[in-house]
């Protein structure tokens, strides 16, 4: 493994661990007095620097929101 390989695996790791800290912290918003609608997005558009399949739920989330935002128009 040369030093290139290796600092990718330790930026994916460390995004990772940041990600699901986030979204971790989101979860436990949603049952504490908190804004986890903000912080669990932010935790994926963190994972979604690294990871495809965090990028396609970050998609529909973003898709949702904007169903939620035209049909209270």
């Amino acid at each position: 493994m040369d030093v290139k390989t290796g600092l990718k695996t330790v930026r994916k790791i460390a995004i990772g661990v940041i990600g699901f800290t986030i979204i971790l912290i989101g979860i436990i918003l949603i049952v504490l007095p908190g804004p986890a609608f903000i912080v669990i997005p932010l935790g994926l558009g963190v994972l979604a620097l690294e990871f495809e399949w965090a990028r396609r739920m970050l998609q529909k989330v973003k898709e949702k929101v904007a169903r939620k935002k035209n049909s209270a128009k």
